[in-house]
């Protein structure tokens, strides 16, 4: 495949290029991502060296820094892997917000209705609750997609909105604590349904289950026959019935269990982080989990290090509000890297060649 140019020069496609290739190629795209971004700093009339300076010094220039950065990295890796599962069988998990949302009220429910039982049962029926709501809301756009094709990118998205406004709901309404000073939160999680903190940080240990997703999932698409089909089917459906994989089925389960991560971020924020479900639990963890899934290369231990350094942007735009500038700054950071991310792939898939002679 190839398109022709101007001067006897045409764009060919290659296969995918080597590892090293593809690592400089998502380097460059971060570093155009923040000249750009800086570039619109200094037309703003702010300093990028400056205000760059901060977000470095907040997020990695001390130990509570970087402990706030692990923090972020959690919720964001795991939405990351979660997204990056469906984007392997070339199914566009946009709704990773709402799923992190569903899980989170799925394992608020076992708090707020079970609150009696021991730590060691309570825990893992919310690990559960989260991972099962959150798969049911992936569940919800695979089916039409898996029946009738239906395209899966607008019907996840929509779904993240249905979520919020069901999280409003039930803050605002049934789950409300009745002392919040008419604050929209639920009451705050017992001892028993916590997840620990590592000493004095926020940290808390669904650290490890980041760290045991990631490794398993790279397991399992690397080695497994299910994701050696994953990465068949999503090469080519038709080569996929050919070998007889059950495409369906795949679709299905993948989309599931894509959500179900997803969920267990979200479990794993109320549960070991804000220790109470409220309105605003996510500063946008599934959305900036898609740039992190596309920046690893959809590679699940590439993924940790990308949600670090994303991690690290999220702390430091929160202290941009004490420079006067809108933590939604990040927003545009994050956009920044995701079109150059998006435009690098250009360079990854195809290369300018001179036209042979007829």
């Amino acid at each position: 495949m190839h398109h022709n140019l101007l001067g006897g020069w045409q764009i060919r496609k290659t296969d995918s290029g080597s590892p090293l290739k593809t690592t400089c190629i998502s380097i460059i795209s971060v570093l155009c991502g923040l000249l750009f971004a800086g570039i619109v700093l200094l037309i703003t009339g702010n300093n990028p060296i400056e205000l760059y300076g901060i977000i470095f010094q907040s997020a990695f220039g001390s130990a509570y820094g970087i402990s706030e950065t692990v923090v972020e990295m959690i919720p964001l890796s795991l939405c990351a892997l979660g997204v990056s599962l469906a984007f392997r069988m070339k199914l566009w998990n946009i709704g990773a917000e709402g799923q992190f949302y569903m899980g989170a009220a799925g394992a608020t429910f076992f708090a707020l209705y079970c609150p009696g039982l021991p730590k060691i049962i309570l825990l893992p029926l919310m690990f559960l609750g989260g991972a099962v709501c959150g798969g049911l809301w992936g569940l919800i756009p695979a089916i039409p997609k898996a029946l009738w094709n239906v395209n899966e990118t607008i019907s996840t998205l929509l779904l993240n909105y249905v979520a919020m406004m069901w999280i409003a709901f039930l803050v605002f309404g049934p789950w409300k604590d009745p002392n919040g000073k008419n604050f929209p939160l639920t009451v705050q999680f017992p001892e028993n349904a916590t997840i620990a903190s590592l000493g004095t940080t926020r940290i808390s240990y669904a650290f490890i289950i980041m760290i045991v997703f990631a490794i398993a999932l790279f397991v399992i698409l690397k080695y497994s026959k299910w994701g050696f089909e994953i990465r068949v089917s999503g090469s080519s459906h038709k080569a996929a019935d050919y070998a007889g994989m059950n495409y369906v089925r795949n679709v299905l389960v993948v989309l599931f269990a894509s959500g179900a991560i997803c969920g267990v971020a979200g479990m794993a924020e109320v549960s070991g982080v804000l220790h109470r479900l409220q309105q605003s639990i996510s500063p946008g963890y599934g959305n900036t989990a898609i740039i992190i899934a596309l920046l690893a290369r959809l590679n699940p231990l590439t993924i940790l290090l990308v949600s670090f350094l994303m991690g690290g942007l999220l702390v430091g735009g929160y202290s941009l509000q004490t420079s006067n500038m809108p933590s939604s700054m990040v927003s545009m950071f994050q956009g920044a890297i995701l079109f150059f991310v998006l435009a690098g792939e250009i360079f990854d898939h195809y290369h300018i060649v001179r036209k042979e002679a007829a």
